[in-house]
């Protein structure tokens, strides 16, 4: 089922599966959400949880137990209830059950919030542990913005540009997506800019860590931009399907990383993975900001 926020400035519409963004318009109707092609990728904005990206070989460990989980958790493919809404918000609800304990041993209650400010959509993940032991759990975001953003304009117009000169280091990843422990420095042009072009995408996804906390996605010859916000995210990803000349951008801000190569996972040893202790809930917030 598909909901509606909206306010003098921006419509939004999620789809209760997974509590993904379907769509983010302007007042004039402009679309800036990538809205899925089968032939390309059919997501929109999955949400991440409990774990992003890949496990080796499918599987983690947790006390000596062995367990089995796709890509980027399950969140993204379970129907979440409506919590509360009004008219320029919404809170989505899901909660662990016998299905989720098959791959995932954790009491916990998934909140995400999307609330309309003027231009912004911030987007708010809170975790609680209602159980007796301490849970374990990677998060992040998804989306997809459509590039070109305007008519006449062409995917390399654009430019992923961060607010402050930063001095990134790209995370090293195997041919499968897992990492091998090879971080590089990651040059920016003028120290700011991250150029798009079609093959940037052709070894997969660009995650980059030690980077500033906002960046701006905008073409020097166009006025319509999307500003991401990420105070707490540690790492930031961008990504198109590889080999195609693909109209959309993800930008993806990540609490914790795959699993090494060749390694299955103890979720206890996993050290970038958020440790929530019982009877505590865990806050991320940050925002997308629609530039006109």
């Amino acid at each position: 089922m598909f909901y509606t926020i909206k306010n003098d400035s921006l419509k939004v519409e999620i789809n209760s599966l997974g509590a993904e963004l379907h769509s983010i318009q302007t007042a004039d109707g402009t679309e800036y959400l990538w809205q899925g092609d089968p032939a390309v990728w059919k997501g929109q904005a999955p949400n991440l949880f409990p774990y992003v990206a890949r496990l080796t070989e499918g599987k983690y460990t947790y006390r000596g137990k062995e367990y089995s989980m796709k890509i980027h958790g399950f969140i993204n493919v379970v129907e979440l209830a409506v919590e509360k809404s009004a008219e320029d918000s919404i809170t989505f609800r899901y909660e662990s059950n016998e299905e989720t304990l098959k791959q995932y041993p954790f009491a916990f209650v998934y909140h995400i919030t999307y609330a309309l400010e003027d231009h912004k959509l911030n987007v708010i993940t809170e975790i609680d542990n209602p159980g007796e032991e301490r849970s374990y759990f990677g998060m992040g975001g998804h989306p997809g913005f459509r590039v070109p953003l305007e008519e006449g304009l062409g995917f390399e117009d654009y430019f992923i540009e961060f607010s402050h000169p930063s001095n990134p280091w790209r995370v090293g990843f195997t041919e499968d997506c897992h990492l091998n422990g090879k971080d590089e420095s990651y040059p920016l042009d003028q120290d700011t800019r991250l150029w798009l072009h079609h093959d940037l995408f052709d070894h997969d996804a660009i995650v980059l860590r030690h980077i500033d906390h906002a960046l701006t996605l905008r073409s020097e010859k166009g006025r319509r931009a999307v500003k991401v916000s990420y105070p707490d995210f540690p790492v930031i990803g961008f990504w198109h399907m590889p080999h195609k000349e693909a109209p959309y951008v993800c930008i993806e801000p990540w609490r914790s990383l795959p699993s090494r190569s060749n390694v299955v996972e103890d979720f206890e040893q996993q050290a970038d993975l958020v440790a929530l202790n019982p009877k505590e809930t865990y806050r991320n917030a940050w925002t997308i900001e629609i530039v006109e």
